[in-house]
């Protein structure tokens, strides 16, 4: 330890992470941060951080199990099915009501932190449930966006296996999915509109004009000070009446916390009424 009580190894470590493969450490929190780290160590049997670096130095390819093990790509179809209930039943019907006299009627939604896709499809299965025979009617958009590229590039194969889809029954399954083997194959008509690119909620450019962002259990990993700019972001990047859905664990901070109107705070969805 130095004089400062930082783990010297520890800060080297993370600069090096940092420099070697863009992943800024001081975002996270720092016990979060050491808990996926301590993974990898004890996977690669490092006696210590410095051990570790010395591993990384001589074998850059372990860099990949790393940010695998940094980057928590937990998901599944309809993950909290009373979270996309109420968008199935009150969300949805609003934004399509809201645009029932439109020429143009567009749809835009952002999934961020999609992971493999689940999520993405899961409210592209929604939308297409709702709208039916109007579905082709809409200018649908949903951008996804993730800074893991093996996972987007996942997402953009739409194949998934019976665990991700444990939560979708037969009638889901057979209209949405064509059977592969063991796999299970999203159907095309989805890929048409979703967009998958890696995208990095802190750093890279902002993107907007959004009727309902999605957002759920990616910021809790964020210190408190990057969680408040972040959800300040995503209120600007909504449009007026835009919906804005977090974690069930996670909850509003600093100015959004008064600019956001509670639409169903059980289920940590949101509105944006200015």
């Amino acid at each position: 330890m130095s004089k400062s009580g930082k783990d010297p190894g520890f800060e080297l470590l993370k600069r090096t992470i940092n420099r070697n493969i863009g992943f800024n450490c001081e975002h996270y929190k720092e016990a979060h941060f050491r808990r996926r780290l301590n993974l990898r160590v004890r996977a690669t049997n490092s006696e210590s951080y410095g051990a570790y670096l010395k591993l990384l130095e001589k074998n850059p390819q372990e860099y990949e199990s790393l940010f695998d093990a940094l980057t928590i790509n937990v998901s599944e179809f309809f993950r909290n099915p009373e979270t996309f209930r109420i968008i199935e039943k009150e969300i949805v019907p609003s934004l399509i009501k809201n645009r029932s006299g439109l020429f143009i009627r567009s749809i835009r939604i952002w999934s961020a932190g999609c992971a493999a896709g689940e999520e993405a499809y899961s409210l592209a299965i929604l939308l297409h449930r709702t709208l039916k025979n109007d579905f082709n009617k809409y200018r649908i958009r949903i951008i996804c966006t993730d800074i893991d590229t093996q996972c987007l590039e996942k997402a953009k194969k739409g194949v998934y296996n019976e665990n991700s889809l444990k939560n979708l029954d037969q009638g889901i399954r057979e209209r949405y999915f064509l059977k592969q083997g063991d796999m299970y194959q999203i159907i095309d008509e989805f890929k048409s509109i979703t967009q998958f690119k890696c995208h990095d909620l802190i750093s890279d450019p902002k993107i907007d004009h959004f009727d309902l962002i999605v957002c759920r259990n990616v910021m809790i990993y964020f210190k408190k000070e990057i969680q408040e700019q972040l959800q300040l972001n995503f209120y600007k990047a909504l449009g007026k009446g835009g919906f804005f859905i977090i974690g069930k664990s996670e909850t509003l901070l600093g100015d959004a916390s008064s600019l956001f109107r509670p639409y169903n705070t059980r289920e940590r969805l949101y509105i944006k009424e200015i």
